[in-house]
């Protein structure tokens, strides 16, 4: 059963009805003595990832987040918040993974938000969250702000005009920048995928 993280930050909505539709079952998370009741999290959201880290410092949950040990996904601005820093508001986010969250600004000549869909290229053998789905599936984005490509922790990435990281993995924690819950079959196989990880 998967735990999502309540802080007023995420579109739980969209996220709920794509795991009803999996069969996937759920709960939400409201306070520390809540993870207990669960295998696995999800740390939705959107916007401001300043914004998003200020509303998930004052639950209080921060650290028990930081100590798990099961596995855990952050979608969007929920993957950005699991980096050390993000341009955005020039915040110090919850240092999960040793990555950067950076403005696509003047870095591309492209639109600003990236959104639509995009061409993901996942490395399969890197994580099973990829497992059953095409090594370039398409996702759906929307976002200003994206996270520094590394070797060390991209288990995906996409291209809009810079290269980034499309989808992250240290330890138990997962994060992918598009919206698993709008991107059709392929999203939801992953996160089918990510319902049935081992610890």
């Amino acid at each position: 059963m998967i735990g999502i993280v309540s802080y007023g930050a995420g579109n739980i909505f969209s996220l709920t009805a794509a795991l009803e539709r999996q069969g996937i079952k759920y709960g939400m998370i409201h306070k520390p003595e809540d993870f207990e009741r669960y295998e696995r999290y999800i740390i939705p959201g959107v916007g401001h990832a300043g914004a998003a880290m200020s509303k998930l410092n004052e639950t209080g949950l921060v650290p028990y987040i930081k100590a798990l040990k099961k596995p855990v996904l952050g979608i969007c601005v929920g993957l950005q918040l699991l980096t050390e820093f993000s341009e955005e508001g020039n915040s110090n986010l919850t240092g999960i993974v040793p990555a950067r969250t950076l403005d696509f600004g003047e870095k591309i000549k492209l639109k600003v938000p990236h959104t639509g869909w995009n061409k993901v290229y996942s490395d399969q053998s890197a994580t099973e969250l990829f497992e059953g789905i095409s090594n370039e599936a398409y996702f759906y984005f929307v976002h200003s702000y994206f996270v520094e490509f590394n070797s060390k922790f991209t288990v995906a990435f996409a291209d809009y005009g810079i290269k980034f990281s499309a989808a992250v993995k240290k330890d138990n924690f997962y994060g992918v920048q598009f919206h698993p819950e709008k991107s059709g079959g392929a999203g939801e196989k992953l996160l089918k995928n990510f319902s049935h990880l081992k610890e």
